[in-house]
């Protein structure tokens, strides 16, 4: 699973320099809900619905919904200054 290339085709303006696989993974943990986690990880991973479906116990639309709202997230300001290096 490669965080960085998930949370750049994610992150609408990315200023900065993305940190270090283990530090995205533990900001993305920190700050998305479990569910949201899984989802985000899960489609990062290039799973299909169905899978995701199984993954989550959750129907397609709350899926849908979830990944969005974590996007959502991402593109916060606030979260984005935890994300990246600043020189």
């Amino acid at each position: 699973m490669n965080f960085t290339e998930a949370i750049e085709l994610n992150i609408d303006k990315l200023v900065g320099t993305l940190k270090h696989e283990e530090e995205l993974e533990e900001i993305l943990k920190k700050k998305f809900t479990k569910k949201e986690f899984r989802v985000f990880v899960a489609f990062a991973e290039g799973k299909s619905i169905d899978e995701v479906k199984t993954i989550v116990h959750d129907d397609e639309e709350r899926i849908n919904e979830i990944y969005k709202t974590a996007c959502k997230k991402l593109n916060q300001e606030k979260i984005k200054k935890e994300l990246v290096f600043f020189k």
